[in-house]
């Protein structure tokens, strides 16, 4: 039976609000489809910056294992549809307005490439979207604090010191061992880590959306309060994921994969295995954790855990700025989203916000194009920005990677594309390649 306040409804009746609910569901799949992409990093970087896993193949892998993992607990779901907001005094326009907060700021990071949270941006842009509409009673800070804030502060540590502890043991214990075998196997047991942290993921972020959707469902009356995820969500969600991560988030890959440090299979697999470690007990608690915090800081761990490994604190630095922008800037757009729909009323208000919406993330993809970042050049070696010219009129030159053998490549690209300088010639990086000894073959 269907609820019948206000408060629920937002002032749509009948065949409207049924536009609504139907609208507010595409975009949380849209956003679900996001975060497969944004997020395929936080699995598979690793392994693609080690070769132990094609390109191709890892986001193929890690699709089906996010497919999977969906299935597999709804803890996180009941967090995200009833312990952060006072799901009776949420309406579907509020429900949509955190989407888009949650997709904008997904989509910025993604152009940006920064690993930043999905999670956090649907958080955000929830609870921007809820204060704007019903103030802060109907915003569970408890729950906040407890589920979404302490696990983001603590994970990212955790993850960073098991990794570090990880990657140094495996430096210890293999250092004697030839390196072709070494590697060779390490890239292996990196595939079971890799796996498990995809598994990790869909576990974790699916029932993100699936909560979200259940919310919405609650808030048109289809549902009642405290209601779990019905199969259908549940499905759609999966899909919705797993297509997402198969696209491959390949600007962001290449951020985590090669810009924080030049991970070897030793790092890697210290990485893998301290992220999907600490992802699958947040899970089992119940908390909504950031699989990016906790990647990102086990890629930081494994260099700094590593004897005469680099870590690249410039872009580590500006990594750490997106992940506190995320809860306020998503919130920030949630809110902003809600006073369009608000302001203009009616099914009208949803849907000239929606189209906004879709025309805003048109234009930052026409405008990623410019220097696109694929499977085939996401493995490139590393380049800061330029530097400027010093005063005595030498001309400037790009800054170089700390490569594993010392050497400068002799084409770069940076973050998001081809760099548009090229550094200085030099030998030739050494080490096995991609076709040199695949593990596994695209």
């Amino acid at each position: 039976m269907r609820a019948s306040t206000s408060s629920v409804h937002g002032g749509y009746n009948g065949g409207v609000e049924d536009i609504v609910l139907v609208l507010v569901i595409v975009t949380a799949l849209a956003f679900d489809f996001t975060n497969g992409f944004h997020d395929t990093a936080n699995s598979m970087a690793a392994s693609i910056a080690t070769r132990a896993l094609r390109p191709r193949a890892a986001v193929a892998m890690s699709a089906l294992l996010n497919l999977v993992g969906a299935f597999l607990s709804l803890s996180v779901a009941a967090t995200i549809a009833s312990g952060l907001v006072d799901a009776g005094l949420i309406s579907l326009p509020v429900v949509f307005a955190g989407l888009a907060g949650g997709i904008t700021w997904n989509l910025v990071t993604w152009y940006l490439g920064l690993p930043s949270s999905s999670s956090h941006a649907l958080i955000g842009g929830v609870i921007g979207a809820t204060l704007a509409a019903a103030g802060s009673g109907a915003v569970k800070w408890d729950g906040l604090v407890q589920k979404v804030m302490i696990p983001a502060l603590l994970s990212p540590l955790v993850a960073m010191l098991i990794a570090s502890i990880g990657a140094f043991l495996v430096h210890r214990v293999t250092r004697d061992v030839p390196r072709e075998g070494r590697d060779r196997g390490l890239r292996l047991g990196q595939i079971g880590a890799a796996s498990m942290m995809s598994l990790a993921h869909g576990t974790n972020d699916a029932q993100k959306t699936m909560g979200v959707i259940t919310l919405a469902l609650i808030a048109h009356g289809t549902l009642g309060a405290g209601a779990r995820a019905p199969m259908w969500v549940i499905v759609s969600c999966a899909l919705a994921l797993a297509a997402g991560t198969y696209c491959g988030g390949w600007r962001i890959i290449r951020t985590l994969g090669k810009g924080v440090t030049d991970l070897t299979p030793p790092q890697g697999l210290a990485a893998d295995s301290s992220s999907s470690a600490t992802i699958l007990l947040a899970s089992f608690f119940g908390f909504s954790l950031s699989t990016t915090h906790v990647a990102s800081g086990s890629v930081i761990g494994s260099g700094l855990g590593t004897p005469g490994s680099v870590v690249r604190w410039g872009v580590a630095r500006r990594m750490f700025v997106a992940w506190v922008m995320t809860l306020p800037a998503a919130g920030l757009v949630g809110a902003g989203c809600y006073g369009i729909v608000n302001g203009i009323g009616g099914t009208a208000g949803v849907l000239i916000t929606f189209l906004l919406m879709v025309v805003g993330c048109a234009w930052l993809f026409a405008l990623s194009r410019r220097a696109p970042v694929t499977h085939s050049n996401v493995n490139e070696e590393w380049a800061e920005p330029a530097k400027a010219a010093p005063a005595t009129g030498q001309p400037a030159t790009a800054g170089q990677p700390a490569t594993a053998g010392g050497h400068a490549p002799t084409a770069v690209v940076t973050a998001t594309g081809p760099a548009s300088s090229v550094a200085p010639a030099g030998p030739a990086a050494t080490g096995p390649t991609l076709a040199d000894d695949p593990v596994v073959a695209a």
